[in-house]
């Protein structure tokens, strides 16, 4: 035999093997493949869809009462008891208008109110928006007297309305407020 004839023949029976076990392992992977049970693994998954599709209508029933809410005439009051109202802060609203997370409460919202002056709004009591907005503008200065004379020159009398705005949700009409009047003065 020749020398260049048995290289020639070594590779055409390397390809050969190669293409048969190819050819076989395709049929056998292939087999595998198909008759694979995957009843249980689908239902699991339908099981866990149906619950993920009833939380998300729960939210969606959830987020539209809000909204439904939040545009009743009542200002979105929702009842506790004959003597309790509340109304629920509506984050996702504030941080859409905003276009930055609001914290419940958060006085600094309010055009003119600073750290330092919710600080001292914080000392007096007064601590959520519905107390604020029920503040008389003559309680807010007598507030800020007591904060000494650097207070004297900020003007309360928007704050009770802007936190009036805050407390019932209306946080398009608050910003719209703000972009309309210089640093919160009426």
């Amino acid at each position: 035999m020749d020398l260049e004839n048995m290289n020639m023949w070594y590779w055409l029976i390397t390809f050969l093997i190669a293409a048969i076990f190819g050819i076989i392992g395709y049929y056998f992977g292939k087999g595998r493949i198909e008759n694979i049970d995957k009843s249980a693994d689908l239902g699991t998954l339908r099981d866990k869809n149906s619950k993920l599709q009833s939380d998300l209508d729960a939210c969606n029933e959830l987020r539209l009462a809000n909204t439904s809410s939040a545009a009743n005439k009542s200002n979105s009051l929702v009842s506790m008891s004959k003597e309790a109202e509340i109304i629920v802060f509506d984050e996702i609203a504030a941080k859409s208008t905003f276009a930055k997370p609001i914290r419940e409460n958060d006085l600094k919202v309010i055009e003119g109110i600073g750290p330092k002056i919710e600080e001292m709004f914080h000392v007096a009591g007064i601590k959520t928006w519905k107390t604020l907005s029920e503040t008389s503008v003559a309680g807010c200065q007598d507030i800020l007297k007591k904060g000494g004379e650097r207070y004297k020159i900020h003007d309360p009398s928007s704050w009770p309305m802007q936190a009036k705005m805050c407390y019932t949700n209306k946080w398009k009409e608050l910003i719209k407020w703000q972009n309309e009047h210089a640093h919160g003065k009426l």
